[in-house]
C-alpha cells in the first residue's frame, strides 16, 4: 500500500495523522503575491479574477511548493483556484505521453467534472497545458482518443476513470499531482473503495490535495493512508454559518405543500427546488410547465445531455425553476441564484448544507427556505441542530402576504392548476405522510391521457 507516514491525530483521538494547522493567513491583495507566471495573472485579470478569497490565500503558497494540502472550505469558496492553479502552474512545461496522464483531479458528479473543466480550461490555454475530462454517461471512446493524444491533467470521476484503468485505456503510473475536490461527497456516495483504489496506482512520492466541506471519518481515512504531512487550512465553519445566507423553515398544512411550492416557483427570477425522488422531481416539473412556470428536472436518471442542456438553459435564464434531487446539491455553480426551496425537507445535516450551498456564493446573498409539515417538525428540529443552524420559523399559506414577502411568491400564469392545493400530487406520498387516495376524475383524465399517449405510439408518432 502506498501509506503516507504520519505522526499524532486530525482529531484529539491520535489515530488520524498529523495536520499541520496554516499560519494565519494576511489575505493577499492580489495573485501576483503568489509567485504566479505573468501571462497567468493577465488571464485572470481578464477574466475578473483578481483579489484571492481566503481558501486560495490559506492553500496556494504551500500547493505552488508542493506540499500536500488538506483544504476544508464550503462549496462556491473558491477551491477550484485554489487547487487548480496550482496543479497547472507544476504541469507547465511537460508534456504527457498516450494515455499516462501528469495530474489528475477527481470528483464525484458529472457536473462538477466540467464545472471544474470549464473553470481551469482559459488557464490551461495560457500555460498550454493540454485538459481532457473522463465522466460516465458520454462517449467512453471520444475520451480514449483524447488520452491517447496525451492529456497532461486529467479531470474525472471515479467510476468512469475506473472503467478506463481496467481496460488499459489509463495509465496512472506518470501522475505527479492528485486532487481531490468534494471528497466528502465521493465517500458518501460510495466511490471510497474506487478513490482508494485510484490513490494505490498514484506514485506515492507526488503531491495530494484534498478539498472537503467536512473532515468526516472516511476523509480522515483517505488522509491517513495517502497524504504526507499535509498542511490543513480551514476558512469556513461550515455552510450554515454564512453571514450573507439566510435560513427559513415554513411551516405548511399537507394538503397546501405544493400550492405553496408552485407559488414560489412562480416567483420572477430563479429558484432550486429540492425534492427526494426522481418520480417526485419529474411529475413536480410536469405540473409546474402546466401552470406556466418554465420549469425544468435533474436528476440521475436523465442522461448526462439531458442534464447539461437543462442546466444550461437554467443558467441561461431559459427555465427559471430547476427542479432536481441531491444530484444537484453539490459541484453546480449558478451566478446570482438567490433562492434554494427544500420543498421536501433533506434528512442529513449534510445534504441540508450542500443544498443549501448552491446560493451565498462567493459573498452574494441568498436564502434557504424549507417547507416542513407538522409532522416533519421535530426530525426537522433535529437536523438543523445538526448542521449548526437556526432557522427562522414561519407559519404560511399560499396565497398568504407572508409567503410572497419571503420568497417572492405570486400566482402562476394560469391561476389555475396551483389552486387546487395537492390535487396533481394525490399518491404521491412524502416521506413523512400518508399517501392520499387518487379521486375518481383524477383517474379519469389520467386512463384518457394514457390512452391518447398509447394512441400516439400505436401510430408511430
Amino acid at each position: 500500500m502506498n501509506a503516507k507516514p504520519s505522526a499524532s491525530g486530525l482529531s484529539s483521538g491520535g489515530t488520524s495523522p498529523r495536520v499541520t494547522a496554516s499560519p494565519e493567513v494576511t489575505p493577499a491583495a492580489s495573485f501576483d503575491a503568489f509567485g504566479l507566471p505573468p501571462e497567468l495573472v493577465e488571464t485572470m485579470g481578464e477574466l475578473g479574477v483578481t483579489e484571492p478569497f481566503p481558501i486560495q490565500a490559506a492553500t496556494l503558497p504551500d500547493a505552488l511548493a508542493g506540499r500536500d494540502v488538506l483544504g476544508r472550505a464550503r462549496t462556491g469558496s473558491g477551491k477550484t483556484l485554489a487547487f487548480g492553479l496550482a496543479l497547472l502552474v507544476r504541469t507547465a512545461g511537460r508534456r504527457a505521453e498516450a494515455k499516462r496522464p501528469l495530474a489528475l483531479v477527481l470528483v464525484p458528479t458529472r457536473e462538477l467534472a466540467q464545472q471544474v473543466s470549464d473553470a481551469l480550461a482559459p488557464y490551461a490555454r495560457k500555460l498550454n497545458v493540454r485538459l481532457a475530462t473522463v465522466v460516465g454517461g458520454l462517449s467512453i471512446n471520444r475520451q480514449v482518443a483524447e488520452l491517447r493524444s496525451g492529456a497532461d491533467v486529467l479531470v474525472a470521476t471515479p467510476g468512469r476513470l475506473a472503467d478506463l484503468v481496467s481496460r488499459r485505456d489509463c495509465h496512472l503510473n506518470h501522475v505527479r499531482i492528485t486532487v481531490l475536490d468534494e471528497a466528502d461527497q465521493m465517500c458518501d456516495l460510495g466511490f471510497l473503495p474506487q478513490v482508494s483504489d485510484i490513490l494505490e496506482q498514484v506514485p506515492s512520492d507526488g503531491q495530494r490535495l484534498l478539498f472537503s466541506a467536512t473532515l468526516d471519518r472516511h476523509v480522515e481515512q483517505l488522509v491517513r493512508s495517502h497524504l504526507n504531512d499535509p498542511v490543513h487550512a480551514s476558512v469556513d465553519p461550515g455552510a450554515g454559518s454564512v453571514s450573507t445566507m439566510d435560513h427559513h423553515v415554513l411551516t405548511v398544512h399537507p394538503a397546501d405543500k405544493y400550492a405553496t411550492a408552485t407559488e414560489i416557483a412562480a416567483r420572477d427570477g430563479r429558484v432550486l427546488m429540492f425534492l427526494d425522488t426522481k418520480a417526485a422531481v419529474d411529475q413536480f416539473t410536469r405540473h409546474l410547465r402546466a401552470s406556466g412556470v418554465r420549469a425544468g428536472a435533474l436528476h440521475s436518471g436523465k442522461s448526462q445531455p439531458q442534464r447539461t442542456h437543462t442546466l444550461a438553459r437554467f443558467t441561461d435564464g431559459d427555465i427559471t425553476v430547476l427542479v432536481a434531487t441531491n444530484v444537484a446539491a453539490r459541484g453546480i455553480h449558478i451566478d446570482a441564484l438567490d433562492l434554494v426551496v427544500n420543498v421536501d425537507p433533506p434528512a442529513d445535516p449534510k445534504d441540508y448544507l450542500h443544498r443549501g450551498g448552491r446560493t451565498a456564493r462567493a459573498g452574494q446573498a441568498g436564502t434557504v427556505v424549507t417547507l416542513v409539515t407538522p409532522a416533519q417538525r421535530r426530525e426537522v428540529n433535529r437536523m438543523m441542530s445538526d448542521a449548526g443552524i437556526r432557522p427562522t420559523v414561519t407559519p404560511v399559506r399560499s396565497g398568504e402576504a407572508a409567503l410572497t414577502a419571503l420568497t417572492g411568491a405570486k400566482r402562476p400564469p394560469t391561476g389555475t392548476k396551483a389552486n387546487g392545493g395537492n390535487a396533481p400530487f394525490r399518491g404521491l406520498g412524502s416521506r413523512p405522510g400518508r399517501p392520499v387516495k387518487e379521486s375518481r376524475k383524477a383517474a379519469e383524465a389520467r386512463k384518457a391521457a394514457e390512452a391518447r399517449a398509447a394512441a400516439r405510439v400505436r401510430r408511430g408518432r
